[in-house]
């Protein structure tokens, strides 16, 4: 070998890129002044590309493989040069190498709550997050629209811009679905995947392509959320009756069967019992006018014997005839005992209204 071809070999480069990183999307490749000799070895890895720009032009992309840099695999770059016949001395260019790997797990939500008509709780605000995968598609492209001269491009750059995309379809897509709120689980599936479709044809203008789309969770407000936690207990406890017994009986086998558990016991027998009765009256009579108020009757003894009852409007007319004085022995449901008419209040009315007797002419 010839001292030339020596000294010749050594000046060939070797233009590649091994990515440690997990987040890197564009890198470009650095050395001084930016010169590449003739026949310098490019070596692409898989999942990546090498894109050559010649003076803010985008010229040849290569592949994963091995290239040895030459006019025959360099057809851009031979035109933007004029090279005609090879090239044998160094040239400028930079060269980018595109991750096209697919980037996983990157976060999406709402920002703010969205506003939607459900046909169970009215209007109400949601919020959404989740996860989606892209990677990227065309090379050139992304380069051009959206990494620009940055040498060092990380996927943090345009996962905002992203989101806010995925934000914008999701609200239109929750809209006008018109799917009731309890009913939303079900289709996080099936509003992935449409979120897709309707996500892609904005992100095609970066060059980039999105894989796939997770929705993890549509909450609600908190107050709506403890609304639908009580209605849901409410369906658990069932029949409240049987509820009240069971909470007693469970007492019981707690307190360990004395005497004063099975009092208590007996206690809550009877408090469930009654509170299942106001229940069930309350329901039954709900909406309902209240029932006709009855006029009090009252049993008159005449001669030792019970008679009656009478109403208060027929011992008024008695009392006017003198057949029911004050002395009259009366009772009703509720006294303890027989009693004179004038020490009962509720028979003053009887006798207030029989006129005094006429003055002596």
């Amino acid at each position: 070998m010839s001292l030339w071809e020596k000294i010749k070999g050594e000046f060939i480069d070797i233009i590649q890129w091994t990515d440690d990183t997990q987040d890197t999307m564009v890198y470009r490749f650095e050395r001084y002044g930016n010169q590449i000799k003739n026949g310098a070895q490019l070596t692409v890895r898989e999942s990546q590309v090498a894109v050559f720009v010649n003076e803010g032009q985008i010229a040849d992309v290569f592949q994963p493989g091995m290239h040895t840099l030459s006019t025959e695999n360099m057809p851009i770059m031979s035109t933007l040069k004029g090279w005609k016949y090879g090239f044998n001395s160094p040239f400028v260019a930079e060269v980018y190498f595109v991750n096209t790997k697919r980037f996983t797990d990157l976060k999406w939500g709402t920002m703010n709550p969205i506003m939607m008509r459900d046909q169970d709780f009215g209007i109400v605000r949601v919020r959404a997050f989740g996860s989606y995968t892209i990677s990227v598609k065309d090379a050139a492209m992304f380069l051009k629209n959206v990494v620009g001269t940055d040498g060092e491009f990380t996927k943090d750059e345009i996962v905002g811009q992203i989101r806010n995309v995925i934000v914008s379809k999701f609200s239109d897509v929750i809209g006008n679905a018109k799917i009731p709120v309890l009913d939303l689980a079900g289709k996080y599936g099936e509003m992935g995947s449409f979120l897709v479709e309707q996500v892609q044809p904005s992100v095609d203008e970066y060059g980039l392509q999105l894989h796939q789309m997770l929705i993890e969770n549509i909450s609600l407000p908190p107050e709506v959320e403890e609304a639908i936690d009580k209605r849901s207990s409410m369906g658990a406890v069932g029949n409240l009756d049987n509820y009240m017994k069971y909470q007693a009986a469970q007492g019981i086998g707690q307190g360990g069967g004395t005497m004063g558990d099975a009092m208590g016991a007996g206690i809550g027998f009877a408090m469930a019992g009654q509170m299942a009765n106001n229940m069930a009256n309350q329901q039954a009579t709900a909406g309902a006018p209240p029932p006709v108020p009855t006029e009090l009757s009252y049993f008159i003894a005449v001669n030792g014997a019970q008679t009656g009852p009478f109403p208060i409007s027929q011992l008024t007319q008695q009392a006017a005839s003198g057949e029911f004085t004050k002395d009259s022995l009366v009772w009703k449901n509720g006294m303890a005992a027989w009693s004179a008419a004038g020490q009962v209040p509720e028979l003053e009315v009887v006798f207030g209204a029989i006129p005094p007797p006429l003055p002596p002419q």
